[in-house]
This record gives structure tokens, sequence and C-alpha cells, in this order.
């Protein structure tokens, strides 16, 4: 199976949280994914949180990263089926740790990582260059020595 590896640079600005959007929404919709799917609305929603807490919490640009089966017109019209994941990464040039929040009924941020946590079948970081990055997948568990090539070094958590 041929996998689908596009990646856009996010300046540091709540602005470009929009843009991501609809980049991944772009990317998903050349893949023959409906955009009212729950796996195209999931992913637009975690893009959204991973992007946000990297351009707000950091201050710098990220690169954004979407990989997934790529489809292929007339030989999978239903696009990616239910036993592939598809995987987002958020790369920034902080080195601090994501650590979720549980925030109060009335607050306005905060949940982001929560979010990404009950969405996502497994989710982590790890130290990457002089940052770090922040990935999440959405489909089944990874096997074996896959799971820990995609943590090195730091938190892989799952549902």
């Amino acid at each position: 199976m041929q996998v689908l590896q596009v990646q856009l640079a996010v300046q540091a600005d709540p602005a470009e949280v929009g843009r991501a959007r609809r980049w991944v929404r772009s990317r998903l919709q050349g893949q023959g994914v409906e955009l009212d799917a729950p796996l195209a609305e999931t992913l637009v929603l975690v893009v959204s949180e991973l992007v946000t807490n990297a351009v707000v919490h950091t201050g710098c640009p990220a690169v954004l990263r979407l990989s997934m089966p790529m489809c292929c017109p007339g030989v999978d019209p239903e696009g990616p089926s239910a036993d592939v994941s598809v995987r987002v990464e958020v790369a920034d040039a902080s080195r601090t740790a994501p650590a979720p929040r549980h925030a109060a009924g009335d607050a306005t941020n905060g949940r982001g990582l929560e979010l990404v946590e009950m969405l996502c079948d497994r989710w982590g970081w790890y130290p990457d260059g002089s940052g770090k990055r922040v990935w999440c997948e959405i489909g089944p568990a990874p096997t074996g020595d896959r799971q820990a090539e995609q943590a090195p070094a730091a938190g892989v958590y799952a549902r």
C-alpha cells in the first residue's frame, strides 16, 4: 500500500490554524474522503488542536505532517479503509513536553490535548532536533517494533 505523506509549514500566528484546517480538508478531499465523514471531522479537529498548541504555546513556526494511505480513483472509492491508520504530526521548536490539562467547565481553553486523547487511538511526543514532535494516530494499533519506532524517547498514550 502506498502512503501519502504531505507537510505544511505553519507560521507562529494563530490565523495559521484556519489555514491548516483548510489544507487538511483539501488533502482529504484529494484522497476521496468525504469532508463530513467522521474520519475527516476528527482529523480536522485534531489538527486544529495540535497546531493551536504549537503556535500559541511556543510562539514559533511549526511543521504539520499528514500520513495516510493513498486512494486510487476507481480502485478504492470509499477512501482509506478501517484497517489502516492516519497519522498527524506537528513539529515545533520547543522542547517542553505537552501536558494535558483539565479545564474548568466555563474555561475557554485548556482542552486541546484532552480532545486529542479522546479522539485518537494513540498519541505521544518525542524530542526532535532542537524541539519536539507531537503525533497522533487514528486507526488500528501498531504491533511490536512499529510502536516503539513511532515514539522513540517520550510519552505514548493509547485509549
